[in-house]
């Protein structure tokens, strides 16, 4: 489980003395318990992905907002470490040869949105992870092509 994985890392993280590492993934896991506790319910990795997900955004958009460069670096390393808990996410150009066996029915829908649905249905069906503004990108430019 997902929350196993981020303890065994947390402790691993604690023998290598590395405290940056070891604090990152602690807040990740408090969120994730914290949710827990408040459904009642163990949560799924793909929910627990999805908190990481959420915490590599916020880090994202402090950066963003940052003028100091030292909180920046700071950021950047936490944003790395949480990241290296996600599954690998395929690259606009390998969505889009997942994409081709169903590229005339994308290009055929009336919308950008019905062609989003039959996209990430299709990119779904095969256990693909996407970034949705990746697969967004890769709609547009079928649409438009």
């Amino acid at each position: 489980m997902f929350a196993d994985e981020l303890q065994s890392r947390i402790k691993q993280a604690m023998r290598d003395k590395d405290t940056l590492t070891r604090d990152v993934l602690r807040v990740a896991l408090g969120d994730i318990q914290t949710a827990e506790s408040r459904g009642g319910d163990a949560m799924s990795d793909e929910k627990a992905q999805g908190f990481v997900r959420k915490l590599v955004k916020s880090n994202q958009e402090t950066i963003d907002l940052a003028k100091d460069p030292a909180v920046t670096d700071q950021l950047t390393r936490e944003i790395e470490v949480l990241e290296s808990l996600l599954p690998q996410t395929m690259s606009p150009d390998q969505i889009e040869a997942a994409l081709a066996p169903v590229h005339n029915a994308i290009a055929a829908a009336d919308n950008d949105g019905q062609a989003m649905g039959v996209a990430m249905k299709s990119l779904k069906s095969t256990g693909a992870v996407v970034e949705g503004r990746d697969v967004n990108a890769v709609v547009h430019r079928m649409r438009n092509a």
